[in-house]
């Protein structure tokens, strides 16, 4: 998903830098109000982070100029909102760029706009569907985790569709979306799996912050986790 530094035109990495920043702006302001009203949160913040880190760096290659990975996303989106996982992404995606060499400073904007906010975004929406509809968390964590992960890819596509529309426009995308498919489907859903595992040991560890971020209701978790005994 990470754009290569220098790959897109100049006009290009302007435009997705003027729609990132506002967002990234407001999530800064965001996290500000979270931690300064439920500092608890801090940590889990931090394990938001790690986690998109740590996912997106598992890299492969794939279209020309990109790779293919997990993302990490959906997680953070969750607990914290979209606009907070904006400014976790751009953190990433600049320690990634300069530690890394993967992706780039100049195209930045585009891969936050892509991994940091529309992906995030989708999660929220799936999440908040899911709920209201009553489904458990477990589904509504995995479903929001697989479409942060394809909607992340989906805009990649149409990112470089618009910098390279050869022959045209949907040619090229029906072409970037292909060759992604191919590696993002099964990644999406294990990054699925791996996201659950991830999320209900923090409902088992600490429910509470859960519920003070209003990520689950006061009724949940309805598990306990039993003291470890000694053998005799």
């Amino acid at each position: 998903m990470h754009i290569a530094e220098g790959y897109l035109p100049w006009y290009w990495c302007l435009f997705w830098y003027a729609l990132a920043l506002p967002v990234i702006a407001y999530g800064v302001i965001h996290i500000k109000k979270v931690t300064e009203e439920h500092p608890e949160s801090k940590p889990l913040l931090a394990v938001s982070g790690a986690f998109i880190f740590i996912l997106s760096s598992l890299h492969l290659p794939s279209v020309t100029g990109s790779s293919s990975h997990p993302t990490g996303n959906g997680l953070g989106a969750v607990l914290f909102g979209p606009a907070a996982v904006s400014v976790l992404g751009a953190i990433v995606l600049v320690f990634q760029a300069l530690l890394l060499a993967h992706g780039g400073i100049t195209t930045l904007g585009a891969n936050d706009f892509s991994m940091g906010i529309v992906g995030p975004l989708a999660a929220w929406l799936v999440w908040k569907g899911v709920r209201k509809i009553g489904w458990s968390t477990s589904i509504g964590i995995f479903l929001a985790a697989v479409a942060a992960d394809w909607l992340t890819y989906v805009t990649t596509s149409v990112q470089l569709s618009l910098a390279f529309p050869i022959p045209t426009l949907g040619s090229a995308f029906l072409k970037f979306m292909t060759i992604y498919a191919v590696t993002q489907i099964p990644l999406a859903i294990a990054e699925g799996f791996l996201t659950v595992v991830i999320f209900e040991y923090i409902m088992k560890l600490r429910p509470d912050i859960l519920r003070t971020l209003k990520v689950i209701g006061p009724e949940e978790p309805k598990v306990n986790v039993e003291p470890v005994t000694e053998a005799a």
